[in-house]
């Protein structure tokens, strides 16, 4: 198995060692000093003795999952012998290793948890180059994101779709860096996946375990925390050539610094420019759809006594010159634009974490607050030369957006009483949205405002969450647990439409409460597997409509909450002594008063409840440790999603499915490595994903299905204790398939507009550590 282990003593070292090898250690107390690094591709055996190697201690195998460490007797005096060879036996292929996660808010080995959870783990992330929220998608099951840009897009989970568009609904996935919040219904902020421990995905709500709730899952980005008295350091820069586009470059580096005995220090800084690919004929601008992208993290963290305590801040800019979508025409597809659409995205987060255990219990406060701004331009002038009556050289559309947001959970775990474990946390969480929208227009050189709106939402959420689980014998386990929630929403808007709009103005109030109950049963079989069967409940707070020209109608001045329910049954299974690991869940979803994003006509947006719908399917995850060189991978969603009931109005068939959602997606993922020098590994990868046919919208009559498109990556790394060096070729077929992803919204509807995939890209990296 291929290792990075840094601490800073023998013990540390060998504690981390079991958990990566699926292995039990114990008496490493026995085993003194220093640690030395283990980086690199070792066996079991290999791994152990480089660790214990001169420091006083020695181990054996009391049986091929545990591993005792005793004091090493004195060396007895040479004595002359005869070296008698042994007879040489092929070692075992190891199992493959299990994760541990704190997805379920305690320490536990990934599958030993009820309900869809995925992780990928650093090795797994630096080996794929999966450094973004996208590329998380070819290896997750049932994880698809829009494709309008970085820090644009949304995350969808298990087939559960309200739209492409992001507006004033709540996001059905909750984003977690670490233990904050950091969106509640922004762009996904797409964080750069640096200096990363893994990242988890629940699938499902899960407002038993977390306060702030979720309607379809959760993502969560868990950072590598600061090490207590190792220093280390790596330095990587990558350069990237794009097939009939600009040329990307990256440079990131990260340093933990100890202070004392009992605190350290750990940064991690970014900066990379990806190049654009699509030319303007209309600009006459070639590549005009360049990213550039730099932020940070800085973390401090002390031991004291039973307690720890973490002060963390994180930092990103993202900026787009343009989005990266393309337009049928006669031709063939083109890009040709009045204006450049340009996108900043800016985002802020600041925490602290204190936590403590004991034979009382265990306690975690988490504070966190989060300031977030994104502002994004659109070409409009199709859509105004609809409604306006002069002749329209130029519209121009902006909005701007500034999001504050202060958290604060608490969760506590009571101590184990006989079979009975339970915990409960309080959430609270303050957020103020300001925002500014305006629409112009440009008519014989003379520059007007069409329509200019500026808004601020306030939101207060306050939620009681649990769970507790009692150990029923035989392997069976019940656990029951819920969130108890009350939610204020207050909603200020001005409106400046001269005619034909009209100018109002908006202040309302609501009140939202409910309970959102969890329930699940599950058998723990030999080898770390387990069955179960899960219900839980998720839901969304409603809220007002103010913008349009004019004042929305009676129906659509209000959105209603939104309710959804899930059922599942799934398996985790762990044959062939653990050299395969599958995970597999057949859900059920039936999902009331959908909310959804939507247009008028005029390119503004409004939030509204189109209906019911449901989704059913089937979710699998698998890991096979074919040899000691090779693991294969996969996963694949099976799914039907539709609405069931369409709200009238608005002269959707019945036949109409969930928007963005395909009915079947897979990915997979080949590994292979193995040693060509004393000190140097090779390591080759092979990754693709599918995603199959959907449609853009919930009507099908403006929605063209979008055809099922593949994506993949290949790589060779040789690797060695200080450094890296890593060859990627992304879209190796180089293919320009239509990706999922709405364009702009002031001519949607008017030319069909495709999102194509970024052409074949050839990347190069070196990384060394120190």
């Amino acid at each position: 198995m291929r290792l990075d282990i840094r601490k800073a003593t023998v013990a540390e070292t060998l504690i981390d060692l079991g958990a990566r090898m699926g292995v039990s250690m114990g008496g490493v107390e026995a085993c003194k000093g220093k640690a030395t690094p283990l980086s690199g591709q070792f066996t079991l055996r290999e791994a152990l003795d480089r660790v214990i190697r001169d420091r006083g201690c020695a181990y054996a195998f009391v049986d091929s999952r545990t591993i005792r460490f005793t004091a090493a007797r004195p060396a007895a005096p040479e004595r002359a012998v005869i070296a008698v060879r042994a007879p040489s036996t092929a070692e075992p292929i190891a199992p493959l290793a299990p994760l541990i996660i704190s997805a379920g808010k305690r320490p536990a080995r990934l599958g030993s948890l009820p309900g869809g959870v995925s992780v990928i783990g650093s090795p797994q992330l630096q080996d794929t180059g999966v450094d973004e929220t996208g590329s998380v998608a070819r290896q997750t099951a049932g994880f698809i994101t829009t494709n309008l840009g970085a820090a644009r897009n949304k995350i969808l989970l298990r087939g559960l779709s309200d739209g492409t568009f992001t507006g004033r609904t709540q996001s059905t996935v909750g984003t977690y860096l670490d233990d904050v919040p950091v969106n509640y219904n922004a762009p996904d902020p797409d964080l750069r996946l640096i200096d990363v421990d893994r990242v988890e995905v629940l699938r499902g709500p899960q407002g038993a375990l977390y306060g702030g709730g979720s309607l379809s899952g959760i993502y969560r980005i868990v950072t590598r925390a600061p090490e207590l008295g190792a220093y280390s350091a790596s330095v990587t820069a990558a350069y990237a050539f794009t097939e009939s586009g600009s040329p990307s470059h990256r440079l990131e580096g990260v340093a933990n610094v100890p202070i004392g005995q009992k605190s350290a220090l750990r940064g991690a800084y970014y900066y990379d420019v990806d190049g654009g690919y699509l030319d303007d004929v209309n600009l006459r601008l070639s590549n005009v759809d360049k990213t550039t992208r730099r932020g940070g993290r800085l973390a401090w963290r002390a031991e004291l006594g039973q307690w720890e305590v973490k002060l963390a801040a994180a930092g990103q800019k993202v900026s787009s010159n343009d989005t990266q979508y393309v337009t049928l025409a006669p031709g063939g597809p083109r890009r040709a634009n009045q204006v450049r659409e340009t996108h900043y995205n800016r985002l802020a987060e600041t925490s602290l974490r204190i936590s403590g255990s004991g034979d009382w219990g265990r306690f975690v406060s988490v504070t966190g607050y989060v300031d977030h701004q994104y502002a994004s331009r659109y070409d409009a002038t199709l859509a105004v030369t609809q409604f306006d009556g002069r002749a329209v050289e130029l519209g121009l559309y902006d909005e701007l957006a500034h999001v504050r947001m202060a958290v604060e959970d608490a969760l506590y775990t009571g101590p184990a009483v006989g079979r009975f474990r339970w915990m409960i946390g309080a959430f609270t969480a303050t957020s103020i949205e300001q925002g500014d929208a305006e629409l112009r227009a440009r008519s014989s050189g003379v520059t007007r405002s069409v329509y200019d709106e500026d808004r601020k939402d306030r939101l207060n959420e306050y939620a009681l969450y649990g769970e507790a689980t009692y150990d029923l014998g035989g392997g069976w386990k019940i656990a029951a647990g819920g969130r108890s929630f009350k939610t204020t929403v207050h909603t200020r808007s001005y409106v400046l439409a001269p005619s034909p709009g009209q100018s109002r103005d908006l202040d309302r109030k609501a009140t939202f409460t409910g309970f959102s109950p969890k329930l699940s049963l599950q058998r723990d079989l030999a080898g770390g597997g387990l069955i179960y069967i899960l219900t839980s409940e998720g839901y969304r707070a409603g809220g007002f409509n103010s913008g349009g020209l004019a004042k929305p109608s009676a129906s659509l001045r209000v959105f209603s909450p939104d309710h959804l329910r899930n059922y599942e049954i799934g398996a985790t299974l762990n044959p062939w002594n653990g050299r395969v690991n599958l995970r597999t869940a057949l859900f059920y979803d039936d999902w009331r008063d959908i909310q959804t994003d939507q247009y008028f006509s005029s390119g503004l947006s409004y939030t509204a409840n189109i209906g019911n719908g449901r989704n059913k399917g089937l979710e699998l995850e698998a890991a096979w440790r074919a040899t000691r060189h090779l693991t294969i991978s996969g996963n694949a969603l099976f799914n039907r999603p539709k609405l069931t009931n369409i709200a009238p109005g608005y002269g959707i068939a019945n036949t109409a499915s969930l928007p963005g959602v395909p009915d079947v997606s897979f990915g997979s993922l080949i590994t292979y490595q193995r040693a060509i020098l004393t000190h140097a590994t090779l390591m080759l990868t092979a990754e693709t994903g599918y995603i199959g046919k959907s449609r853009l919208t919930f009507d099908p009559r403006y929605s063209p299905s979008m055809a099922g498109y593949y994506t993949g990556k290949l790589s060779a790394q040789v690797m060695t204790d200080r450094w890296r060096a890593a060859l990627f070729v992304s879209n190796p077929w180089n293919s320009s398939s239509d990706t999922f992803a709405y364009g702009n919204p002031f001519s949607f509807g008017q030319v069909r507009q495709v999102t194509p995939q970024r052409p074949r890209t050839w990347s190069f990296s070196l990384t060394a550590n120190f």
